[in-house]
């Protein structure tokens, strides 16, 4: 019997055993897998302001010094609150993890971190955190955020992976052009809480400042 004859060859036994063992572990592991990479009921695309603020986290290399994963460790969520689950990135492209932590992990920064508090500490971090060794970003409150770069992201990520935008993001020019003063009230909305008159002044005039967008992602983050 086939039994039999693995019993007298130990190497296809082994084969046999591991692919049966292998094949076990997949029926257990992927479904769970797969249900606990679907966005949480809580879980929302970020808006095209939030999106400009991820850019610009990205291009000012944020992720170089802080993390956003929080391990499920006490020492962890005793600081930064509740771990990590993995439906919460389930919108983001390209998850901005990190592995390094020169400065503190902020997934849960929108929860503890106030939008003039980030605006204070954007000009001069060690005024705010002493002896903090984060340079200044002052740059980000004359830079003009790309606001259209961020509306076109949405557009592919809805057309391609189905993030479930709203019927007012879809392509063309006309499209971006109707959606764009939707973007204005939402950085007016964080600006109301922000001391830089410059800041509120570009808005005004049709701009949307680095830091503006910058702070609506880092407020997104709870």
């Amino acid at each position: 019997m086939f039994f039999h004859w693995l019993e007298k060859n130990p190497f296809f036994f082994a084969v046999m055993t591991f692919a049966v063992i292998a094949f076990a572990g997949l029926i257990e592991i992927v479904p769970n897998f797969t249900e606990a990479a679907r966005p949480l009921t809580t879980t929302t695309p970020r808006t095209v302001l939030e999106l400009a603020g991820k850019n610009v986290y990205i291009k000012d290399n944020c992720i170089a010094c802080h993390s956003q994963l929080i391990r499920p460790f006490k020492s962890e969520t005793d600081r930064y609150g509740n771990y990590s689950l993995s439906g919460e990135y389930a919108f983001d492209r390209p998850f901005l993890w990190g592995s390094k932590r020169t400065g503190p992990d902020l997934h849960r920064v929108g929860n503890y971190r106030t939008t003039d508090w980030h605006e204070n500490h954007m000009k001069n971090p060690p005024d705010i955190v002493p002896g903090s060794i984060m340079p200044s970003y002052k740059h980000q409150f004359t830079n003009v955020a790309d606001i259209e770069t961020a509306y076109a992201e949405a557009v592919t990520v809805k057309n391609v992976f189905n993030v479930p935008y709203g019927d007012d993001i879809k392509a063309g020019r006309k499209a971006w052009e109707a959606y764009r003063p939707k973007v204005l009230e939402d950085a007016k909305k964080v600006a109301a809480d922000m001391k830089d008159e410059g800041v509120k002044k570009m808005i005004a005039n049709g701009k949307v400042p680095e830091i503006v967008a910058l702070i609506a992602y880092l407020n997104s983050l709870k």
